[in-house]
């Protein structure tokens, strides 16, 4: 009978583990932190996108002789454009690598960028986001198969934790920067800067980053024969398939539910703590997200350590069988303790506490919520690396597709929410959704084994990981 002891992916042979390493050593250290640094930095882009707009709803509807419903459109559009095009451009990086996506990817978002700070109608407004935000979209899942490809199995949850990190980190900073540039300079001038970033990130990408996936394993080196410019179709919905292994789903659902705490907080924060505290200017408002931000930056590095010291302490106990849900322990602290805690406490200081205090508690959890997200996200991150290696980039931009799917609805419900049974009613029920997902997570390790033996979606081993 499995047992949560049980392992489930070993290796026949030692030598065979040995040669597969030699993969991971193709680049230095420095060249590693370099890759993972310029990955990171495309990595946040998306969401900073969607974040960065919305505190500049106001001013865009009064430009464009619009609704502010109507603006508001822009926000669910790019959640859309970045549900599609993270699924397009990692479906294609497995045929062509992963490089090569990238350096065809960004120059949508610096026309996009530019088309967008152009734009004199909603409608012009609505389709250049949706070209700026599926160009970078592909960012999300590109950077975790890159970082797949270059550490291995017991360096991989930094690498991931930084990454996811740098994302979470792009969503809190952005209300910010797209609040101080609607008071002070012009949502214009912001996506001119975005184009122009986008340049210096396409430049830095060909200059200094090769191709990175394993050598052989990239459709295009199979074929036997191909032209000198080879075009092919490749099916982008292939990688929601992948979701059918009740595992790989599971955990997507149980990140989805702590992630979606960090959207019901950030989301609606001008309307709960913006108004209970009497915070009107934009860029004090945008002020606001900035803890959470820091949150995500300080916990990614320490998340991601934690997992890559989990999965080695239970390799160890196993002594050297590697059974790959061991890093999904990781969650518990951030995912039992921080997530629930964080967002069932703030609903309650915003509901009942006044004053500077309610303020400095709030803001308060807003910083423990990011360090706890990111303690959820990064194990699961790494988990779909390590049990689909081959096809990381594909998992991920599966996880963020039906993800943000998810969001959209919650964030869609979250305002009605608290209109009609009250903040601190709507946060506690998140707060109970975020334990429903660790739920999902326990089972995941106790029957691990079970559900990977049910549907075999090309399991990767010790051997080739």
């Amino acid at each position: 009978m499995a047992t949560e002891e049980s392992p489930l992916l070993t290796s026949s042979s030692d030598d065979h583990k040995t040669s597969h390493e030699v993969v991971y050593d193709r680049f230095t250290r420095g060249q590693k932190r370099w890759f993972v640094f310029i990955v990171s930095c495309a990595g946040l882009l998306p969401k900073f996108i969607a974040a960065s707009l919305v505190p500049s709803i106001p001013q865009i509807a009064e430009e464009l002789h619009s609704t502010h419903a109507a603006v508001s459109l822009t926000v669910s559009l790019s959640t859309f454009a970045t549900a599609i095009g993270t699924l397009v451009w990692a479906a294609y990086s497995s045929f062509y690598g992963r490089r090569k996506m990238y350096l065809c990817g960004i120059p949508f978002l610096c026309i996009g960028s530019y088309g967008v700070a152009m734009s004199n109608s909603l409608w012009s407004l609505l389709f250049w986001q949706f070209v700026q935000t599926f160009g970078c979209s592909g960012g999300l899942s590109l950077g975790a198969g890159v970082i797949g490809d270059i550490y291995k199995l017991e360096e991989r949850g930094i690498g991931i934790g930084i990454f996811l990190g740098a994302m979470l980190f792009g969503f809190a900073v952005a209300p910010f920067l797209g609040g101080v540039a609607a008071q002070y300079w012009s949502w214009r001038n912001l996506h001119y800067s975005l184009a122009v970033w986008g340049l210096l990130e396409l430049l830095l990408i060909y200059v200094s980053v090769p191709e990175t996936s394993h050598p052989g394993t990239l459709g295009i080196d199979k074929l036997k024969r191909r032209r000198w410019i080879h075009i092919t179709w490749v099916n982008p919905l292939s990688c929601l398939w992948l979701l059918r292994s009740p595992n790989l789903f599971a955990v997507m659902l149980a990140s989805s539910l702590a992630l979606i705490s960090d959207y019901v907080l950030l989301v609606p924060l001008a309307y709960t703590i913006g108004v209970r505290y009497g915070i009107t200017n934009k860029a004090i408002i945008g002020a606001c997200f900035l803890p959470n931000g820091l949150g995500n930056f300080i916990g990614a590095p320490l998340a991601g350590r934690l997992s890559d010291v989990v999965i080695s302490k239970w390799q160890k106990k196993r002594k050297g069988v590697w059974s790959p849900e061991d890093r999904l322990r990781a969650t518990w602290i951030g995912g039992i303790f921080m997530v629930p805690l964080s967002i069932g406490v703030s609903g309650l200081l915003t509901a009942y506490v006044s004053g500077p205090i309610g303020l400095l508690l709030n803001l308060l959890c807003l910083f423990v919520n990011g360090i706890g997200v990111v303690f959820v996200l990064n194990p699961i991150g790494s988990y779909n690396v390590d049990v689909v290696h081959s096809r990381s980039a594909e998992i991920t931009a599966a996880n963020v597709g039906v993800r943000s799917f998810i969001l959209s609805i919650a964030t869609a419900l979250v305002v009605p929410s608290i209109e009609h049974i009250g903040v601190a009613w709507t946060d506690v029920i998140v707060a109970v959704l975020a334990l429903l997902g660790q739920g999902i997570i326990f089972l995941t390790i106790r029957y691990g084994d079970r559900m990977r033996a049910s549907v075999d979606v090309g399991f990767s081993t010790i051997e080739n990981n």
